[in-house]
């Protein structure tokens, strides 16, 4: 972390760029963070990276005598296996030290002995202050010990993270008022199947919840990922019913990979949708536009994948499904050299997005030469250089710009002036 006084640490290196990206920018003197997640999310090793780097910038703020302490905490680990984690992890800093304390009071003398630049607490359920009369991880323990951490960073200037364990429900586990005693809840998403991480905050007093930070957990800990696009989409253009989405996460456009697989029902059984990566419901509601606009989607199974397991939520990767779904229906695949963009209406017509010029920049900027966007929003803007910006006003527009057509029951393919569909199936 790069930074100087009291103001605030900003981004030293990739990691510490995509942490401070998160937190609004820098590490904010005087705060109190709470870091949640699932076990084995990689809560510990991203806050001992961090205090890794906060001892790193802490050596370059003073000219003489010794640097300012980072102080790790640890109710759960002892300080040799603290040590041995932090060797794997490549952290050498000498002024950081690694203290295994569950006593409240005897972590605040080694505060107050130390005075370090930064704290970190993992985690607030394993704390306990002897004047209250609660057992360990109790609600009454985790509100006190976390009011108590408050008032120390405030007193003192200096930035505490604690990490909070959560329930099988995913809520942090403690009272409930304790996202209202912190100034930044954090969260470290993992869908248990990838090495990706996910870094996003559902508080924040000192910037915008609306970013995020991509992190591969790999054997050195957290490493970042600065384009997250080239580590969802394939080496190879995609070939068959796939198609790319281009989604939001915070301010940063990213690139995902749409798959379906749209095939007959067996006989005398209700077909079924099954969705991985998006809202089933919006499933539901994009295939019943589609057979309104005469797509043939009776008696048929429909699965929808997002590759890389990225859970994809905003509308502007209807247009996505929907072609891969058509191109999975008409076994005719989508132009690799296309990216799409947009809402599906109810009427089949496509709606606008935000931040629709920083998403076609994204794609031009790897290499993709089609966008389709909406009509009704792109109105005299420059197009990228190398990328074609094509605009439609709907969905059956967008088919026949990238040739999906049905092949009829003879098996030949009919031209694009002749695209079939099948109205008597509304």
């Amino acid at each position: 972390m790069q930074g100087a006084g009291r103001r605030g640490c900003d981004g030293k290196g990739q990691e510490g760029e995509e942490i401070c990206r998160v937190l609004g920018g820098r590490v904010v003197m005087g705060s109190l963070v709470l870091v949640s997640g699932s076990p084995g999310a990689g809560k510990s090793t991203l806050l001992l990276q961090l205090a890794g780097l906060l001892a790193e910038e802490a050596r370059g703020t003073r000219s003489e005598g010794s640097p300012p302490a980072v102080l790790y905490v640890s109710g759960e680990e002892r300080e040799e296996q603290l040590a041995s984690r932090a060797k794997r992890l490549g952290i050498a800093a000498d002024n950081l030290f690694l203290f295994a304390e569950n006593n409240l009071e005897s972590i605040l003398e080694e505060i107050a002995d130390l005075e370090p630049r930064g704290v970190i607490v993992d985690s607030i359920q394993t704390m306990f202050l002897p004047g209250v009369n609660s057992t360990l991880g109790s609600v009454s323990q985790v509100r006190e010990c976390t009011q108590v951490l408050l008032l120390e960073a405030k007193n003192r200037g200096i930035p505490i993270f604690i990490v909070g364990h959560v329930t099988k429900a995913g809520d942090v586990a403690g009272p409930r008022d304790l996202k209202h005693i912190v100034d930044v809840v954090m969260h470290v998403e993992s869908d248990g199947q990838h090495s990706h991480r996910i870094l996003s905050t559902s508080k924040n007093r000192f910037g915008s919840t609306d970013e995020v930070g991509m992190f591969d957990m790999a054997q050195r800990g957290m490493v970042a990922i600065p384009n997250p696009s080239l580590a969802f989409l394939p080496s190879s253009r995609i070939r068959g019913s796939a198609a790319v989405a281009v989604v939001m996460h915070g301010t940063r456009p990213l690139l995902l990979e749409v798959q379906a697989l749209c095939v007959k029902a067996i006989p005398n059984v209700p077909p079924t949708k099954i969705a991985n990566g998006v809202d089933l419901y919006r499933l539901t509601i994009l295939t019943k536009v589609m057979r309104h606009i005469g797509l043939s989607l009776a008696y048929r199974d429909i699965l929808v994948n997002v590759v890389g397991g990225m859970q994809v939520k905003e509308p502007a990767a209807d247009l996505a499904i929907a072609v891969a779904i058509a191109s999975s229906l008409y076994e005719c695949p989508v132009p690799a050299d296309a990216a799409f963009i947009g809402e599906i209406g109810l009427q089949g017509e496509l709606r606008g997005v935000s931040q629709l010029d920083r998403r076609v920049n994204e794609v031009a900027k790897l290499g993709f030469s089609r966008c389709i966007v909406p009509a009704s929003q792109w109105k005299g803007q420059e197009a990228p250089s190398g990328c074609e910006v094509v605009k439609c006003k709907g969905l059956r527009d967008v088919l026949m710009a990238v040739g999906i057509q049905s092949t009829g029951y003879g098996g030949k393919r009919k031209g694009k002036e002749e695209i079939e569909y099948d109205e008597d199936e509304n």
